[in-house]
């Protein structure tokens, strides 16, 4: 599905159009560049959801962190508008990319037989997740980021991994990831 990213539309101009009424007379602008708010909002939504869906899988088993993981990956990704370009962590072989949303939540919940090397992410005990970013670039209706993310369980152990994301600003205003690459820091 194409996206469409209007900067200005112009109804029409006064005389551009000897039909048009006084009301047509006029630019509309509409803003849809990315704000550095919206990025840093998305990237704690992110965050906060994925220590939701963790907290749901303790309380609730796997069923409560399957319906929080999908209205999560609907909210926050934009697969409904076409293929994510999604790299997880912990993903290699033919499964390393994730460009549908069923192999997004296949890695943050587990349990999905066409990807049987996902153990579910998200159902690790979380108790902290904190972005330090590296750069954010904001690029009209678009933004990358470039940082780590550091992840702390339940018993205090830490993972921090290296990701990049791009967020899109969509028409309707929201803002969604449409790049997501993470991997674990180089170590020699």
């Amino acid at each position: 599905m194409k996206r469409i990213f209007p900067l200005a539309l112009v109804v029409c101009t006064a005389g551009a159009f000897p039909n048009a009424t006084k009301a047509q007379e006029k630019v509309e602008i509409f803003d849809s560049n990315i704000s550095m708010a919206q990025v840093l909002a998305a990237q704690k939504g992110w965050c906060d959801a994925l220590i939701t869906i963790s907290q749901d899988y303790r309380t609730g088993g796997l069923a409560k962190a399957k319906a929080t993981a999908t209205k999560v990956i609907d909210q926050a990704y934009a697969y409904q508008y076409g293929p994510v370009a999604f790299k997880p962590t912990l993903a290699s072989g033919s499964q390393t990319f994730r460009t549908a949303k069923e192999g997004a939540l296949a890695y943050f919940v587990g349990n999905d037989p066409k990807f049987p090397n996902d153990k579910g992410f998200a159902l690790t005990p979380w108790r902290t997740c904190t972005i330090k970013n590296q750069v954010i670039q904001l690029n009209g209706s678009s933004a990358t980021t470039m940082g780590n993310v550091v992840f702390t369980e339940m018993n205090g152990a830490v993972t921090t991994v290296d990701k990049t994301w791009t967020f899109v600003r969509e028409p309707d205003g929201s803002v969604r990831i449409v790049l997501h690459h993470s991997s674990l820091p180089f170590s020699k």
